[in-house]
């Protein structure tokens, strides 16, 4: 049982994202907005046993403003935000810089210069999929922002948007309760079949709670695509079936996973027997989901690093250690 957890999936409100949303509109998720204060966040942290939290805004992010310089400016101001947070507080904060809208390609590229050079972010968040015509991440106009992401090896943490439908199941289920992992599935089967994983070796990307439902159905698409006239459209079009099924699963298990509100002793199995050693890493959601609930996914964590010590889920704080070398600096000291 980890005594000094790093949170990967640890989301802040700072001030100008509060204010785009009082001005903008809410989110579409149906989530409540809670207040953030550094003070209450540390409290909360040190009862959950969160020695280091890795800071990122959540979806939609800059993608509430409506154009390209509000956005840029929204990023810019969060990133200085996060970057005094951390510099305050080295040992218990690291942060994910926000970058606008992919469709903004030089825009992007901009910040996430600036972020990683001057601001020492520890990586970049991005969400599942962005502009008006659907684009996931794998979309051929976003591989200049790949491009620089694997010159820098930089580490990339990957959140779910709202779905392209917004509507709710019912009015007992918002979506982040059973749609955003889907959201996840599709934004990495997408940048499997796209070669972004293949292609972009030197990024690091963590997919959000655990995952989506990727390690459940890898071998599905990848057993089937071969087999099909779409496999003409994926990356793997000169291979052969047994060929195409063996690198989809090799680039899915090349993604990282977090074990934020997923952690099921049935999910943390399958996670640690389908992740390579050291891509399973903690999350908590907080401070979106109910304390009650984060809570309770702790504790099932706790029990199932209790029986299974050398589990790779069990192994978190290491793997994130070996990820994060600023964080391993100021951790270890």
């Amino acid at each position: 049982m980890s005594n000094q957890r790093i949170d990967v999936h640890h989301h802040f409100i700072p001030p100008v994202y509060a204010q785009a949303m009082k001005e903008f509109g809410l989110d579409l998720s149906g989530w409540t907005i809670p207040e953030w204060t550094v003070e209450e966040n540390l409290k909360l942290s040190d009862q959950e046993r969160i020695g280091c939290n890795i800071l990122s805004i959540t979806a939609p992010g800059p993608e509430l403003l409506p154009s390209k310089e509000q956005q840029a400016r929204f990023c810019r101001e969060a990133n200085e935000y996060a970057a005094q947070v951390q510099a305050a507080h080295p040992t218990r904060y690291g942060f994910f810089a926000s970058v606008p809208s992919l469709v903004y390609t030089e825009a992007v590229r901009k910040e996430i210069a600036y972020a990683l050079d001057e601001l020492q972010a520890d990586g970049i968040v991005l969400f599942t999929r962005y502009g008006k015509d659907v684009q996931y991440l794998g979309h051929p106009d976003f591989r200049p922002v790949w491009d620089l992401l694997d010159e820098r090896s930089a580490v990339v943490f990957v959140h779910p948007t709202h779905p392209m439908d917004p509507s709710q199941v019912n009015a007992a289920l918002p979506q982040p309760m059973i749609d955003l992992p889907h959201e996840t599935t599709r934004a990495a089967c997408d940048l499997i079949t796209s070669g972004i994983m293949r292609t972009h070796r030197n990024v690091k990307i963590i997919l959000s709670h655990a995952g989506g439902t990727l390690p459940y159905i890898a071998l599905r698409p990848a057993a089937m695509l071969p087999y099909m006239p779409m496999k003409s459209a994926s990356t793997y079009r000169d291979m052969s079936g047994p060929e195409v099924t063996q690198a989809f699963i090799e680039d899915a298990k090349r993604f990282y996973f977090d074990t934020a509100l997923s952690a099921d002793p049935l999910q943390l199995r399958l996670l640690s027997e389908f992740a390579k050693p050291g891509h399973v890493l903690f999350g908590s959601d907080l401070p979106y989901a109910p304390m009650p609930a984060i809570r309770h996914m702790n504790s099932l964590l706790d029990e199932y690093e209790e029986k299974n010590p050398d589990s790779i889920a069990s192994l978190s704080t290491k793997s994130a250690l070996e990820l994060f070398p600023r964080i391993r600096r100021h951790f270890s000291s």
